[in-house]
């Protein structure tokens, strides 16, 4: 059985040792999804899969067979980008660019996982009642790094996206200074 990747069948690799990262960038020439630590600790190469995100790096390509693999490429139809993508580009979510793919799929995730009522760590209520914070949302994205600097773009992104009339700038809390 293939694995859908973007709704395209593809077949698992002979070898059991390739990646599903290395599966679509080497293979399939889906350059998108970036290969960052190659360890599973910064989220550069994070994908969905079957709607939940994963970091491809760690992943091997054989434990996906049957499953639906959704890359950067595949989340925009020809109509357009996806909304998340979109609220990249508006709010200046990136700056070198590298880590946006794996931002933007795992941002897609976060918002099913609040919208399925899992708990973050920072969650006041853990019987069912979330409420969507922008503290929510950079508990959520943690997971994903950015180095360059484009994470108070990357948070107004993600709150224009998912949190309706949220759309203005980022403004982190500073402590109160005591003299």
């Amino acid at each position: 059985m293939p694995i859908l990747i973007n709704d395209r069948p593809v077949d698992v690799p002979d070898d059991p040792r390739v990646t599903l990262l290395d599966l679509v960038r080497e293979r399939l020439h889906l350059t998108g999804t970036k290969k960052g630590c190659n360890q599973g600790a910064c989220g550069a190469c994070t994908m969905l899969v079957d709607g939940e995100r994963i970091v491809s790096c760690l992943a091997l390509a054989v434990q996906y067979e049957g499953r639906h693999v959704t890359t950067i490429e595949g989340l925009g139809d020809a109509h357009g980008l996806h909304p998340l993508q979109q609220a990249f580009v508006e709010h200046d979510g990136f700056q070198c660019g590298y880590c946006t793919p794996g931002q933007i799929c795992s941002g897609v995730a976060m918002a099913a996982e609040f919208e399925r009522g899992l708990p973050s760590h920072v969650s006041d209520d853990l019987d069912g009642d979330l409420e969507l914070t922008r503290e929510e949302i950079a508990e959520r994205m943690s997971g994903n790094l950015c180095r360059c600097g484009a994470h108070n773009g990357i948070l107004d992104a993600l709150a224009a996206t998912y949190l309706p009339g949220h759309d203005q700038a980022y403004e982190p809390s500073r402590p109160e200074v005591v003299a």
